[in-house]
């Protein structure tokens, strides 16, 4: 009896299915790759006018808080407790990432626009980047909500 390293004939994976699926995925690329560079296929869905617009800044706190400011009175408008609201923690901070690889200020407040058909769309003039909060959920986009309905002056 000889010891052998080798697999046996039948552990091998059969050709054919493997070359259609490498056949199937250089498709999809190919295609996907021809939509994104021709822009041929896109849809193109018009927003919805905007019908309330406000702006906002967001100061992190040494207490691990997120102060929520008008701009233009200076007045916090909304704290976020230390350690909650994780979908706007993660929101503003991959905005705020975004501003300091620009070199924005952060002092440029940000837009958030309340459009017709009940989206809300978080803008930023700084950088051009914007995020349609209702695609995230609407548990998560009521977070924005709240702020958008929440009084200029201090609470």
């Amino acid at each position: 009896m000889s010891s052998s390293t080798s697999p046996a004939h039948g552990d091998a994976l059969p050709r054919g299915p493997l070359i259609a699926i490498g056949a199937m995925v250089a498709a999809v690329l190919v295609s996907v790759s021809f939509v994104r560079l021709t822009g041929i296929g896109v849809i193109h869905v018009q927003d919805a006018p905007a019908v309330s617009v406000r702006e906002f800044r967001f100061e992190d706190r040494a207490d691990g808080s997120i102060a929520v400011l008008d701009p233009a009175s200076g007045r916090v408008v909304e704290t976020v407790a230390p350690g909650s609201n994780g979908f706007l923690r993660g929101t503003m901070r991959g905005l705020a990432r975004e501003r300091k690889r620009q070199g924005v200020s952060p002092e440029l407040p940000f837009r958030m626009l309340g459009r017709a058909d009940g989206r809300l769309t978080l803008e930023d003039p700084g950088t051009g980047r914007r995020v349609d909060l209702g695609s995230f959920g609407p548990s998560n986009a009521v977070v924005f909500a709240q702020l958008m309905a929440a009084p200029a002056a201090a609470r």
